[in-house]
């Protein structure tokens, strides 16, 4: 079974369920508290990406003359960077909203960080897949034919995206309550179908995942880990609010996993599933941390 036809019905669903949510106030929010949102982005489109290249190169240069088992091919190099560089799930505002923080806010992140992306993650990505460092990073990339079709990304991005989020805008605005009777059966869906999705991956690529999940397991948990706790350290750093903090840590912390194996699956763009297995292992691991760091919200309310 081809997941590519599984993969584009799931972030579509997603991002129209996205859209089904927003409201021309969300994006008030931007001027009325800018703070908070330019932390945010801050976090996921600069920290993120830079977070995530620092672990690969511990993994792969820090330890090259030790016996560090940690090494990544070039394929997970670049499903690792395609996640880092992916925007914030949409699942983060049910996890915000889970954890009592600002769920406006992390609508309004995730809206944001999903527009920005979609040129960001092109020119990021060239620079991964291209340039001359990758090869330092790993001596197997000669090896390894992989191109990046800029233009093409850029064109199923926007069709998978921002058509989604803007019809489930628009049917937010006109038709309020219809908007939120579908939301409400999509957000049941969500979770479900990216079971599915994990599950026939796992089952595709038994092997693979078996032989690379304590590399990559150690790597993804890592890089959530220290992707939330730069949302909370730059949320002490400025002095935001409790419900701000929980929101940062949570949408810097979740990334739109779907859309990273979308685009590794995609015959336009990698048309590689292996490169895929990164945000596979990650939304697995994304949403065992953040429910612990939910109970804990809940342990600790302050």
């Amino acid at each position: 079974m081809n997941t590519i036809f599984i993969v584009l019905p799931i972030l579509t669903l997603l991002m129209f369920d996205l859209g089904l949510v927003l409201k021309p106030a969300d994006f008030k929010l931007i001027a009325e508290r800018p703070k908070p949102v330019l932390i945010g982005l801050v976090g996921q489109i600069v920290l993120l990406p830079l977070i995530a290249w620092g672990i690969i190169w511990i993994s792969n240069i820090g330890f090259q003359n030790s016996n560090f088992p940690f090494q990544l091919s070039p394929l997970f190099v670049i499903g690792i960077m395609l996640v880092a560089c992916s925007p914030g799930g949409s699942s983060s505002n049910v996890f915000s909203m889970l954890a009592k923080g600002d769920v406006a806010l992390s609508v309004t992140l995730t809206a944001c960080s999903s527009i920005i992306t979609l040129f960001t993650l092109p020119l990021i990505m060239s620079w991964v897949v291209e340039s001359s460092q990758l090869s330092v990073v790993s001596s197997q990339l000669s090896d390894v034919s992989i191109h990046l079709p800029v233009g093409k990304l850029l064109v199923q991005n926007i069709v998978l995206m921002v058509v989604p989020i803007s019809i489930g805008f628009v049917l937010n605005l006109f038709k309020p309550v219809a908007a939120e009777k579908i939301h409400n059966v999509l957000k049941r869906i969500a979770m479900p179908a990216l079971v599915l999705l994990v599950t026939i991956f796992f089952f595709q690529h038994k092997q693979t995942i078996i032989d690379e999940f304590g590399s990559l397991g150690l790597t993804m948990s890592v890089l959530i880990l220290a992707s939330t706790g730069c949302g909370a350290l730059l949320s002490w750093l400025f002095r935001l609010t409790t419900k701000e903090r929980r929101t940062l840590v949570i949408e810097i912390g979740m990334q739109n996993a779907a859309q990273a194996i979308t685009i590794a699956c995609s015959p336009l763009i990698f048309n590689n599933e292996i490169i895929a297995i990164p945000g596979i292992i990650y939304a697995l691991m994304m949403n065992l941390i953040l429910l612990v760091y939910v109970g804990i919200t809940k342990i600790h309310p302050s």
